[in-house]
């Protein structure tokens, strides 16, 4: 069952770089990002009343709040500002990263030991991203890069937020969760001075609709029922399967081309990560397959 999710949420999740792609080309980032989990938020509230689960209180509400300021305020705050002129495909595999982001941080929450492995994955990882950033960095994108490296490290906080306010429910948690994003990058937009407007295009409206529906709802339901059962550095995971997806979906609607950089640097990524954070790792106590 749990198995399950992480593939179809891994699948699902890999056309969200391509959403905020086709949603910056229309959209300030900010507000675009704001207009995604405004609605989302919504759609959340409306399941959780729908099949009557009651609304975090307590630690769990403080969970939430948590939650919601690192994986979606900041995490998709800083990587809308990416994509403006990062590429879907070389983007995600930045965010390759996460995996080996969480362990670091889990072992210095205490939640998972030390695996010594995790230096030379470490940088492995970032001798990729340095190899993809040589061909792919003009002018202004350095700092694009800085903003993906800063959604990742929010992603991988996130996780490890969550797994401190167990028992997690994925319903209650998202929607307090996506409503603190909303609020928070909705902020951040009126104060960049973004405009605020509905797209006029239609590839904005559908790419809006994925990101609604499949690639925040759909996917962070099941993002959140995998990290109740794994270990935040497992189940981030994802974010190495994720990538593959994202580079031929965005080859195919986009016309994102297949660099040398981009394939050797994503391979380097994927390889760290694979020795610093997933070889070395052990099923945990909770785990199911």
């Amino acid at each position: 069952m749990v198995l399950t999710a992480f593939v179809v949420g891994s699948v699902l999740a890999g056309g969200n770089a391509v959403g905020i792609k086709f949603s910056n080309d229309e959209l300030d980032p900010l507000w675009g990002a704001a207009l995604r989990f405004t609605a989302a938020a919504a759609v959340m509230w409306l399941i959780l009343a729908f099949l009557r689960r009651p609304v975090p209180r307590g630690r769990a509400l403080t969970g939430s709040l948590l939650y919601g300021l690192f994986n979606f305020a900041g995490a998709f705050g800083f990587g809308f500002l990416a994509f403006v002129e990062l590429e879907a495909g070389f983007g995600q595999l930045v965010l390759a990263i996460v995996p080996l982001l969480t362990l670091l941080l889990a072992v210095a929450h205490g939640q998972e030991g030390l695996r010594m492995r995790s230096l030379s994955g470490a940088l492995l990882a970032i001798a990729g991203i340095a190899v993809m950033s040589s061909g792919s960095l003009a002018g202004g994108s350095a700092l694009a890069l800085v903003f993906a490296l800063l959604a990742a490290l929010c992603f991988a906080e996130g996780a490890v937020v969550v797994r401190r306010f167990r028992p997690i429910d994925p319903y209650g948690l998202n929607a307090v969760g996506m409503t603190v994003g909303a609020v928070v990058i909705l902020g951040a937009a009126v104060i960049r001075g973004d405009d605020i407007e509905l797209p006029e295009m239609a590839a904005t409206w559908l790419a809006q609709a994925y990101m609604i529906l499949v690639g925040s709802v759909l996917v962070f339901v099941l993002y959140v029922f995998i990290l109740s059962r794994w270990e935040a550095s497992r189940a981030t995971y994802t974010f190495v399967v994720v990538p593959p997806v994202t580079v031929l979906v965005s080859w195919w609607l986009r016309d994102e081309p297949l660099g040398a950089g981009l394939v050797l640097g994503g391979i380097l990524v994927l390889i760290g990560v694979y020795i610093g954070a997933i070889q070395p790792s052990r099923l945990p106590v909770d785990a199911e397959a």
